[in-house]
C-alpha cells in the first residue's frame, strides 16, 4: 500500500502544479481561455486525493489523519473543479475566475504544507 500512496502522492502533486502553471500561463493573454488541462488535473487531484486518504492508515500507520485538512483540501479541489467546468467553453475567462482560480490553487497548496 506504501506503493500505491506513493503513487498517488507524485500524481497528485504533478495535478496541482499541473492547474498552476496552466493557469499562470495565461498571464499575458489577452482574451485568457481557460485550458481543458486545467479541469483535467483538477479531477486527477481529486482522485489522486482520495488515493491518499483511502490507503493512508496502510501506508503510515504510526501517523494519524487530519480530517479536518483533508475536508477543506476537498471542498477547494471541488470548487476548482466546479469553475473550470462552468468556464471551460466560454471564449473569454474573466479575469475575477481566473485569479479566483489561482487562489484557490495557492490556497490548497498552503493547507497542504501548513501544519
Amino acid at each position: 500500500m506504501e506503493t500505491v500512496f506513493l503513487i498517488a502522492y507524485i500524481a497528485h502533486m504533478l495535478a496541482i502544479a499541473g492547474i498552476l502553471i496552466l493557469l499562470l500561463m495565461q498571464w499575458n493573454k489577452s482574451p485568457r481561455k481557460l485550458s481543458k488541462g486545467v479541469m483535467h488535473s483538477a479531477a486527477t487531484a481529486l482522485l489522486a486525493g482520495l488515493v491518499m486518504v483511502g490507503t493512508y492508515s496502510s501506508a503510515k500507520p504510526d501517523e494519524t489523519l487530519d480530517h479536518t485538512k483533508v475536508g477543506i483540501k476537498l471542498l477547494v479541489v471541488l470548487a476548482i473543479l466546479v469553475l473550470s467546468y462552468i468556464n471551460a467553453k466560454k471564449s473569454e475567462l474573466k479575469k475575477s475566475i481566473w485569479l479566483t482560480l489561482i487562489g484557490l490553487t495557492v490556497l490548497n497548496i498552503l493547507i497542504a504544507t501548513v501544519g
